[in-house]
């Protein structure tokens, strides 16, 4: 979500992947309200962290937290995003990022022509392209079109038909019978990238508090997030893997942003209270 100023003290917003412009001031008079706040999505989610109970949460390691260190959250859903925490001594903050739109950095040659494919499509590759809804689809047809394995008759039917394909191809991807072929290895890649670009994101911040995997898609493939996959690209960071393997890395696997938006608006009251 792009935010900018409008009338002092107002936001406007023009969301990223879907044709929206939304503006405080618009909103509270169509919803006959005092006021009304925007806040990134993103922020929101971060901001339900330090509530979130075990229950919440599914771990993929366990790791060493450390007490007041940064922690980070990144969500594959319709696109990719993220943020991060820091703490002031007292409290966590929570700060948005628009990380998902950062370059794609291939880890391998299966990925770097990965990276060649898309860029005769876009003029910009970033981890949103490969590592989201959006992406889940070009990671198909990259494999597809390389020749990795055949497109199956009812995985093509499926999709022509329209539909969420993302979801289609999780699910024959982890059909406990008979997966298919090419989407588990869809599945394998997009692991793989989301590993990669979790680390990243640890080592950018240095979330020794612990990552956090939000978004819709990794509440769907938990068993598959526990395959290995993930935590090898996680950890493949040269000489500070050790520090990765100590990072805690959990998946939020109940809605938590409301959580958050709901955090947010009691504390902007309570300020608002102070003030007066």
């Amino acid at each position: 979500m792009l935010r900018g100023r409008g009338a002092r003290d107002r936001w406007r917003a023009k969301i990223t992947n879907l044709p929206w412009i939304l503006d405080e001031a618009a909103l509270a008079r169509e919803l006959n309200l005092s006021g009304v706040h925007l806040v990134n999505d993103l922020e929101a989610l971060a901001r339900a962290i330090p509530v979130l109970q075990p229950a919440d949460l599914h771990v993929l390691n366990e790791g060493e937290p450390v007490a007041g260190g940064a922690r980070a959250v990144i969500a594959p859903g319709t696109g990719l995003g993220e943020a991060f925490l820091t703490w002031d001594g007292s409290r966590f903050f929570a700060h948005a990022s628009e990380g998902g739109h950062a370059d794609f950095a291939p880890t391998d040659d299966c990925q770097v022509g990965l990276l060649q494919y898309l860029l005769r499509r876009y003029d910009h590759v970033s981890y949103e392209h490969v590592c989201s809804g959006i992406g889940i689809p070009n990671l198909y047809n990259y494999l597809r079109d390389s020749g990795y394995a055949p497109e199956s008759l009812e995985m093509a039917r499926g999709l022509a038909r329209g539909g969420d394909s993302p979801q289609l191809i999780a699910e024959a991807a982890l059909h406990p019978s008979a997966p298919d072929a090419l989407c588990v290895a869809t599945l394998d890649l997009f692991l793989a990238i989301l590993g990669a670009e979790s680390g990243n994101v640890a080592l950018k911040v240095l979330a020794t508090g612990g990552i956090y995997l939000g978004g819709g898609i990794p509440t769907h493939i938990v068993p598959a997030l526990g395959n290995g996959r993930f935590m090898a690209a996680f950890t493949h960071k040269g000489r500070f893997a050790e520090l990765l393997q100590h990072v805690p890395v959990q998946v939020i696997v109940r809605p938590a942003t409301l959580i958050g938006a709901a955090s947010y608006g009691l504390e902007f009251v309570a300020n608002q209270e102070h003030r007066q």
